[in-house]
């Protein structure tokens, strides 16, 4: 046994590792590839580390520029957190609720509680009736009349909704939820993925009301409650991560885009050769990307001859508008943490309001100093602030604001603007997306220590990146020690 295990050992002190991306889920690969020993480096082609996980300094203020929470399902980011002496940092969001803004005839309104990606339990409920009215909730309440499907079901979630329940609750309740949060239309979200057990519990209850009624339960929290921030901002986050790759002497590189990536000389490693005019070449035991799935497919291409072609127009493009104003008419938080928009209603797809939902943001603001975030773009939407200025964007996000919250904001309130472009993964829960996804990782995991991470394969947000760039990063690694099967030899 003590043979075994200095053979492993030793065969770690031989190997690398190449990380190529150096976002959330390149830093996670790369942290389990250096625990066991293998010598990692990560190449990130930006000036930083940490993909979304992105905090700036706006106006003096240390904020959230991209991510600002994580999902506490499964427990996985939490673990996460806790191994990088995090834990007593982490902070709840003020349960504060949000709204929809651009209903025809009503303008904004609370968002219902106790629905399911905006899909009401009880039409007649009077958040839901001013949202829909009247007519809206009658439409609605001939679900209970409907049969229900008893042979196959309706994957659609946009088609599900709208011959059961009608437009006025697709348009104005789930639409601004799966924009919002998906950047996609209702019509292109998978009713099995999006919200699971929902076609089954509509046959067994008779109507999709019942069934939405069935599955919350008693809840009556919003979207979205089960989140978690950091104090000081979720960059925090990759920051650490960063530290502890470090600790382990993990090569960090920024600035650092790769050109290619080819077979080695020797049998079984690769050669990433980097952009510049000197094309500096690494030589690796094993490649993982953890990069987008247009760079992924593009770099993998040459070494995976089966794997498909990416299909265009697959990934929103969004822009995120991050202000800091003196307004104290926000004080009372007059919309909750944040307002959802009825596509095509407003230039912006959402807000937040940072300050009325994040405690430690309010305290760092002080009285009368608020932060809003404005997202901008959705699926084939291209941002509306794509080709204004940063002065004109923060013109526009603040013009967008003062409608949304309803209070007016006036450009001499503007302390300070930050402005990032980010192209987002298409969600996992998109028809069809799933199989694509599926078939492309099989093709580029039959190439025997080449990995592929992130949010194109996982599905977007940390409490699906984390725990699959663990999975991902084990499976090469046992490549990378054990052998092309991954598996260790038989005990003598």
């Amino acid at each position: 046994m003590t043979e075994h295990v200095a053979g492993i050992a030793d065969a770690a002190a031989r190997s690398r590792v190449v990380v190529v991306g150096g976002g959330a889920s390149g830093l996670v690969a790369a942290m389990e590839c250096a625990k066991v020993g293998i010598a990692v480096t990560v190449l990130e082609a930006s000036s930083h580390t940490g993909g979304v996980l992105r905090t700036r300094d706006v106006a003096g203020l240390p904020l959230d520029v991209g991510a600002e929470s994580f999902a506490t399902r499964g427990g996985h980011v939490r673990q996460l957190i806790d191994d990088l002496g995090l834990s007593g940092e982490v902070v709840d969001p003020r349960p504060g609720g949000a709204w929809i803004a651009g209903i025809p005839g009503v303008g904004a309104a609370p968002i219902p509680k106790g629905g399911l990606l905006g899909i009401p339990a009880n039409p007649w409920d009077e958040s839901v009736r001013r949202v829909i009215g009247w007519g809206g909730a009658w439409r609605a309440y001939l679900d209970r009349l409907r049969p229900p499907l008893t042979i196959g079901h309706d994957r659609s979630l946009g088609h599900l909704v709208r011959t059961r329940m009608g437009t006025k609750v697709l348009d104005r309740l789930v639409a601004p939820v799966t924009s919002g949060v998906y950047s996609s239309h209702p019509d292109d979200i998978d009713v099995d993925l999006a919200a699971p057990g929902l076609n089954t519990a509509l046959t067994r209850t008779g109507s999709l009301s019942g069934a939405v009624a069935e599955l919350v339960g008693g809840r009556t929290t919003s979207p979205g409650a089960a989140v978690g921030g950091l104090v000081g901002g979720m960059g925090r986050l990759a920051d650490a991560l960063v530290a502890r790759l470090r600790e382990l002497g993990v090569e960090v590189r920024t600035d650092a885009s790769v050109a290619s990536i080819e077979r080695g000389e020797s049998a079984g490693t690769f050669r990433v050769v980097l952009d510049g005019d000197d094309a500096e070449t690494l030589t690796a035991d094993a490649v993982v990307l953890a990069v987008g799935e247009h760079e992924s497919r593009r770099l993998a291409a040459p070494l995976v001859p089966t794997l498909a072609p990416e299909v265009s127009g697959s990934a929103p493009v969004v822009e995120v508008i991050t202000l800091v104003v003196d307004a104290p008419a926000l004080d009372a938080a007059p919309r909750g943490t944040g307002v959802l928009t009825v596509p095509g209603s407003h230039a912006a797809k959402a807000l937040t309001h940072s300050t009325a939902k994040w405690p430690w943001v309010a305290d760092a603001a002080g009285p009368g100093v608020h932060v809003i975030r404005l997202s901008f773009g959705a699926q084939d939407e291209a941002p509306a602030t794509e080709n204004l200025s940063d002065e004109d964007a923060a013109a526009l996000a603040l013009s967008e604001a003062s409608a949304l919250l309803g209070v007016p904001l006036t450009l001499d309130a503007l302390r300070g603007s930050d402005r990032q472009r980010y192209v987002q993964a298409q969600p996992g829960s998109v028809l069809g997306r799933p199989e694509r996804v599926a078939a492309a990782r099989a093709s580029i995991q039959a190439v025997p220590r080449l990995g592929v991470v992130g949010a194109w394969v996982a599905g977007t947000g940390l409490a699906q990146v984390v725990p699959d760039a663990k999975a991902e990063a084990d499976r090469v690694r046992r490549q990378v020690l054990w052998g092309p099967t991954g598996e260790p030899p038989a005990a003598p």
